[in-house]
């Protein structure tokens, strides 16, 4: 007794029909990034207050940061303590040092119209929204604005 395995056969149509839907989407990803239609652009407002910080390793785990244009200190973060400070710093220095970019460039941390608060590094470009992670952490970073009276 002989019994014959049959491979499972995929219709031709659907095979067919699956390779014009990938085709499709490549070409529809190409037209929009060489010609830009249907490109979604976010605008921020206007930016209504901003301030250049520089951030360096004080002693015993302290974090010092000072405003870039005066070098005047502005705060120091004693250990332990704005964690949500911490990580987001540690990770823009780790890109710089990837990157070869030395501490020397600031931090802009910028308030715009609506309230929205960023902070951009100005030797790479990066930018972070920090209202994406909620308003205690957000605040801790708009503190940072207004402390000693420096902001412009």
């Amino acid at each position: 007794m002989s019994q014959a395995i049959q491979e499972p056969v995929v219709p031709k149509g659907g095979v067919l029909a699956a390779a014009a839907l990938v085709l499709f989407s490549l070409a529809a990803v190409t037209t929009v990034r060489l010609t830009g239609i249907g490109e979604v652009h976010m605008t921020l407002p206007a930016a209504v207050q901003s301030r250049d910080l520089q951030f360096a390793d004080g002693n015993n785990g302290t974090v010092l940061v000072y405003d870039a244009r005066d070098h005047q200190l502005v705060d120091t973060l004693a250990p332990g303590s704005n964690g949500f400070i911490r990580v987001v710093m540690r990770g823009l220095a780790r890109e710089r040092r990837l990157g070869d970019i030395g501490a020397q460039p600031p931090f802009r941390l910028t308030r715009y119209a609506g309230g929205q608060l960023t902070l951009t590094d100005t030797s790479t470009g990066k930018q972070i929204d920090l209202g994406a992670f909620g308003s205690a952490n957000t605040e801790a970073f708009a503190r940072l604005m207004n402390l000693h009276g420096g902001a412009t």
